[in-house]
Formats: C-alpha cells, structure tokens, sequence
C-alpha cells in the first residue's frame, strides 16, 4: 500500500518540455524518463526534476507485452545506471487522456511490482518511480530502498508563477474571520497553501525585521528567521519590534523577529535560528524551504543562498537597499532593489552580484583586512522608508508569484528603484551557460555539496 507523500519539483522549462512530449495533439501515449535530485531532509520526500530524456516513439517506447506502450529494457537500463553514477531518482512517466483526474492503470501498478525491486537494486539506493500525466494531473508512485511507497503531494512548477498540480482537483478548509479581506482575494485554497508553506528570511535587520511581519500577517505557516547578530542602538530607528530595553539586554534579532511574529499570527511555527546562513548547518535546514527572502548583505549569503535556489529549485528573491554618498557626504543614489531568483534562470553570479573579491576579503578576519590594508567594513546608511519599499515590494512579488495569480507570461526579473531621480529598472537577468554556480547545481539536490564555510 502507498502510505505516505512527496512532493515532485520541476522548473517551468523542463516543465514545458516534458508536456510537449506527452501531448504533441495527437491523442496518443508517449513516454519519458526523468533524472531528480533528492531532498531527503524533510518529512516529506522531495524529488528535483533535474534532466528530461524523452523516449523515441518506436525505439525506446515500443508496443508492450502487457499494456499498450512500454519502455525498452535498453533505455530504462542506461537510464538507472546513469541515475545511480549522479546520485539522483529514477522516474519514467507517461501521459493518459484524461484532464484533471489522473491515476494508474492495474496494469501500469502491475508493471511497477514486476520492475521495480531491480531498479532498487542496481539504484543501490536511490529512489525508483514512475509519474503519470494527464493534461492538467500527475499522479506518482514512487519507491524507496526502506520498501515504502510514496504517492503524489503536490507537483510544482517553479517558474514565474509557481503552479501547482494534483492528481485530483483540491479542496480547500474555511478559514475564520483574521484573514477574511485578503481571501476575498484570493481565495480559501491561496490562503491554505500560504498555511502550509515554509519560508525563511536570511537577515533580521531593516528590510528582513518587515519582511517578517508581513508574512505573518499573511499567515504564513513557518517561518524561519536567520540572523547572529545581537540588537545594537543604531538598529532601533529600523527594526520592527526592536526597543531600547532589548539593547540593554542585548537580544539576538532573531529573538525579536520571534516575539514580535508571534504576536501577529498565534499559531505559525516560528524558528529562529541565530547562526550564520553561511554555515553548513544552517544551510541545511533551508533545503525543504518553499521560499526564500535574502535580506543579509553579505557576498558569502549571497553565494549560499543563490547555490540554494538553483540546487534545491527554491523561488528567492535577494532584496535591500543603497544609499551611497561621496567623500564630502552629498548623496549620489539611493535605491533599493528586488532580484528575483528562479531555477533555472540567471543566477547572482551570472550578473555579477556576487563578487568574488569581495567574498575572499569577509572570509578574513578583522586582524588581516587591516594588515593587508582592506580595513574594517563600515555600516552602511540606511533608513526605514526605504527599507519599507524593498520590503513590501518583495513580498507582494512573492504573494502573486507563490499563488499564482498572475496573467500572461511575465519573466521574473530584476528591479532597482533609484529615489533620487524618481526611476525605476526592471532588467530580465541573463543566463550564463558556462556560469560556475548555477549552470553544474540545477535541481541536483544532496548529490552535490553546497558552497558553505564548513560541511
């Protein structure tokens, strides 16, 4: 019996490709086999769509013994091993003509208990599956080398909007009347997956200290809030929930962010995690994360969290703000900025917002920048107004992209808001093909090692 769920990942592209190939409008079946990353650090499994390799119609999927199409013992066995060498699931899918109801056929389950037990076994321990499509349905059966069998969760498609499907149509729970004007919105199922969700803010200061509170009146099921830093003076006239008396007892901001979510939203889960996100553990923690808000303005968080994004297919948006005076104290911008980061799409390093000097100077030590003349990082300005735009704007991206609710094709792109000038920049963010970062990460999940500062 299949008793328990994963949760299937897929970039927008690949989506695409795999549709195209099971549906070409000739009402037919079609087949395919998929390469996924693995996460297995949470409750539930997930599998990251890493590689599409449609099977050749007459060739690789061919008329079957049993049913009426199948794959080759040829394919499927080049397949699994290359699975098994990359440390990544095997799943082989194919399409039924249904719409928004999918399941397996008796012979599709039958095939799976005659084949599967020696995928497991030339796996040597990675997962084995199978996933079938219907135009708007997947369903999934997946195996694990402990013997369970999984089904399908939720199937989502991270692209510009994240999309969600099931193998049936959903029901969604009433909710009371806390949030009643914003699912008039939309919606009781919008307001249920924000329920579910789990979204980490990496950086607790003035731009991530909002962020927090919008999230939690949104009603944002977990919550993890990432900074090691304690409350100083200078962050008062910035950071939301923060008083003076905190600074006299030097709380963590992370110890604040708590307090004050936990008076917006009684019944989210609220982490708090006063570590560096540079570090391994706490990388770790963020790889079943559903989103992620960059508020930290550091290049190593930067290069973690990027590496995060693409690796782990996890939506992030890196958000903050500049302001830049000259020698004699006369402003020359100030500009916040929302840098959307979608799998699969340009990365921080690819447009160059990752400096790799900049990250060889913050891996010293105070001692050694001054010894080699680099210095000691001053503050820089910043000021709550401004703050609050970055803020704002980030997480209203993050409301009509993770819901859904946009129209139209619109890419996910970068945004500069220059407020001397009054001028705002959306630029679509190029993709390098031979990017070091993101071009070797895409969707390989735990098979490859994040770029932290221990392991």
């Amino acid at each position: 019996m299949i008793s328990r769920t994963c949760e299937i990942l897929v970039t927008a592209d690949h989506h695409e490709q795999i549709m195209a190939h099971l549906f070409p409008g000739d009402g037919d079946e079609y087949g395919a086999i998929l390469r996924a990353g693995i996460v297995r650090s949470s409750p539930t499994l997930r599998l990251l769509v890493q590689n599409v390799r449609p099977a050749k119609y007459g060739t690789d999927y061919v008329a079957g013994q049993y049913g009426y199409r199948a794959l080759t013992p040829t394919f499927i066995h080049s397949e699994i091993t290359r699975c098994r060498d990359l440390g990544l699931a095997y799943l082989a899918i194919h399409s039924h003509g249904s719409d928004q109801h999918v399941r397996f056929s008796e012979i599709d389950v039958a095939s799976h208990e005659r084949g599967y037990p020696a995928l497991l076994d030339i796996g040597r321990g990675v997962p084995v599956g199978a996933l079938v499509y219907g135009s708007r349905a997947v369903e999934a059966d997946i195996w694990m080398p402990d013997g369970a069998r999984l089904s399908l969760g939720t199937y989502k498609v991270i692209g510009p909007n994240i999309t969600r499907l099931y193998s049936q149509p959903q029901h969604s729970p009433m909710f009371d009347t806390e949030h009643d004007r914003q699912i008039r919105m939309f919606g009781a199922a919008g307001q249920h997956i924000l329920r579910r969700s789990k979204v980490a803010i990496v950086g607790l200061g003035g731009v991530g200290s909002l962020i927090v509170e919008y999230l939690a009146r949104l009603g944002v099921g977990t919550i993890l809030m990432i900074d090691p830093d304690a409350v100083e003076s200078s962050n008062l006239s910035r950071v939301v929930g923060a008083t003076p008396l905190d600074v006299e007892m030097e709380l963590l901001k992370s110890q604040i962010a708590v307090r004050h979510a936990r008076e917006l939203a009684s019944d989210a889960t609220l982490e708090p995690i006063p570590h560096d996100v540079a570090t391994g553990s706490v990388a770790k923690v963020l790889r079943d994360c559903d989103f992620i808000f960059l508020a930290a303005d550091s290049m190593r968080a930067r290069l973690v969290v990027n590496a995060l994004a693409h690796q782990y297919l996890i939506p992030t948006v890196q958000v903050g703000t500049k302001i830049r005076p000259d020698a004699d104290g006369n402003l020359q911008d100030a500009m916040c900025a929302v840098r959307h980061i979608r799998p699969g799409t340009g990365c921080l390093w690819c447009n160059g917002f990752i400096d790799p000097t900049q990250l060889a100077i913050e891996a010293k030590s105070d001692a050694e920048r001054k010894a080699q003349a680099y210095g000691v990082q001053e503050a820089n300005p910043s000021v709550i107004t401004m703050n609050a735009v970055a803020a704002a704007y980030a997480v209203n991206d993050f409301l009509f992209d993770f819901l859904d609710l946009r129209t139209g094709d619109a890419q996910p792109a970068f945004h500069h808001f220059h407020f001397l000038t009054g001028e705002s920049q959306r630029t679509i963010p190029r993709r390098d093909p031979n990017c070091p970062e993101c071009s070797h990460r895409l969707a390989m999940g735990e098979a490859v090692e994040l770029p932290v500062l221990d392991i």
